[in-house]
């Protein structure tokens, strides 16, 4: 490479940002950190009719979840308009592109005619030759044309990809695509190209559904005497079912993802594997340890499979890697929005952080701890009376009940340690194993037959609170 590098990422407003969108904003500020180059953000909205309000907001807030600061920009092609029209004229002056006043009725027809004589749909290329004073009388008469670029009619065009090698397209297969619109709007083609000269991008790092494109910018860059950047087209990222990754895969927008509780930076690293890899067993790496081996080199050509399993797998391994304060304060919000309305807010963050070692381990989304910590939050719990005696029976259940009450009020310090050895006896005292005997106290006391360990959740729960829901669960068999 010669040169500092110069990358960007190019979104349209025209949707949220989706899981495609955001690996290529990956790949681009990877290369640009680990070669001390420079990551642009450019907000493509020069298609009006397709343009989502608040979209521009959302990718922004989306890069900032994930880390992925931005070194220029936001730039705004609608800002840009007047230069796009004086280099789309510059090409009609010199012969490389022309006006165009076919109506879209006309074009219409032109591509059903086309389709039922099973031939190929493209511009036909009906004003292409038109008479300059053919072209001053429509103008007149009030018909807003568009501009079309001349594209050869015969030879090939050769795309040099970095990831691809040489990807030669024939000539006659590429239409007289538009690059000014009637609304004067530059399309993508024409828009992303002047750009892309002007903001010295050196590489352009892009999806592999832009490599049919390709040639045109080629064609484009040659029209104006300009230096191409280098190009690199990601593979494409499939669902498990090996069709192309779509919603019935599960959430495609990234901040659908953050909702959901995941980390950004097991965001980022399952994102980076999606087309790279390191060698082919590491899979758990910090942000700095991708930067610091990041390469297109190693950017596969096949497609990357989406795997929401390893995803969760990957988002628990990094919250469990998490400090117990940094779990607690990141599960915070979630717990606030998601528990019941009846808890007191705001949420005590001390006793949440608490709870936080009870349940950290089984947790592999922060979306998921409101459910793991609920029952902390309320007075009482609710469940199946049957749930209690599980393999046992009423009286069984009711006389573990009767006796740990006895027990646990005379304990002096309530503590994991002491509890326990409260407790523990009375397994072999009444006869019973201690996997029925402590099933039925987690019931009582949380209201569920899986829970974080009895004893640590009996500590944190509290003396008054454990011994009212045993004493109500007591009562409820009695009944």
């Amino acid at each position: 490479m010669q040169g500092q590098v110069r990358v960007r990422f190019a979104p349209s407003p025209t949707g949220y940002p989706h899981l495609g969108n955001i690996r290529t904003a990956l790949f681009n500020w990877l290369f640009a950190r680990h070669t001390k180059g420079v990551f642009i953000l450019r907000i493509e909205d020069t298609d009006q009719a397709r343009k989502v309000e608040g979209a521009t907001e959302i990718i922004m807030e989306s890069l900032k979840w994930l880390g992925l600061d931005w070194d220029e920009g936001p730039y705004f092609q609608s800002q840009r308009l007047d230069m796009y029209r004086r280099y789309a004229e510059e090409l009609v002056n010199e012969g490389k592109a022309y006006w165009c006043f076919c109506s879209s009725e006309r074009l219409d027809k032109m591509r059903q005619d086309q389709m039922a004589r099973k031939l190929p749909t493209g511009y036909d290329r009906h004003c292409r030759n038109l008479a300059q004073e053919q072209v001053q009388a429509t103008k007149s008469s009030g018909t807003v044309p568009v501009v079309r670029f001349k594209s050869p009619l015969e030879g090939q065009t050769t795309v040099e990809d970095l990831i691809r090698g040489e990807v030669i397209f024939a000539n006659s297969t590429l239409d007289d695509f538009v690059l000014l619109k009637s609304d004067g709007y530059p399309t993508y083609h024409l828009a992303n190209i002047v750009d892309d000269h002007y903001m010295d991008i050196s590489h352009v790092m892009r999806a592999e559904e832009w490599l049919s494109s390709t040639p045109r910018h080629v064609l484009l860059y040659r029209a104006f005497g300009w230096q191409p950047p280098q190009f690199a087209h990601l593979p494409m990222i499939l669902g498990p079912d090996k069709s192309k990754l779509s919603k019935r895969h599960g959430a495609t927008a990234i901040n659908e993802y953050q909702d959901q509780g995941y980390l950004p930076e097991a965001m980022i690293n399952f994102l980076a594997l999606l087309g790279w890899s390191l060698d082919d067993k590491t899979e758990i790496m910090t942000v700095e340890e991708i930067v610091k081996n990041f390469s297109i080199e190693r950017v596969s050509k096949t497609a990357a499979v989406f795997n929401i399993a390893k995803l969760e797998w990957m988002n628990g391994m990094y919250i469990r890697a998490l400090g117990t304060q940094e779990f607690s304060d990141r599960s915070l919000p979630f717990v606030e929005r998601a528990l019941p309305p009846a808890v007191k807010r705001p949420i005590d963050a001390g006793y949440l952080e608490q709870i936080a070692p009870l349940v950290q381990e089984r947790a592999k989304t922060l979306s998921e701890v409101p459910s793991l910590v609920d029952f902390f939050f309320t007075s009482t719990v609710e469940y199946d009376r049957e749930l209690l005696w599980g393999k046992l029976d009423s009286k069984q259940a009711s006389d573990i009940l009767g006796k740990s009450i006895a027990a646990l009020e005379k304990t002096l310090a309530w503590d994991a340690e002491q509890l326990e050895a409260a407790i523990r006896p009375l397994t072999e005292e009444l006869g019973f194993k201690a996997g029925p005997f402590f099933g039925v106290l987690r019931v009582a006391i949380t209201g569920r037959t899986a829970s974080p360990p009895l004893f640590q959740t009996m500590e944190v729960l509290g003396r008054e609170l454990c011994l009212a829901r045993l004493a109500a669960a007591s009562d409820m068999l009695k009944a």
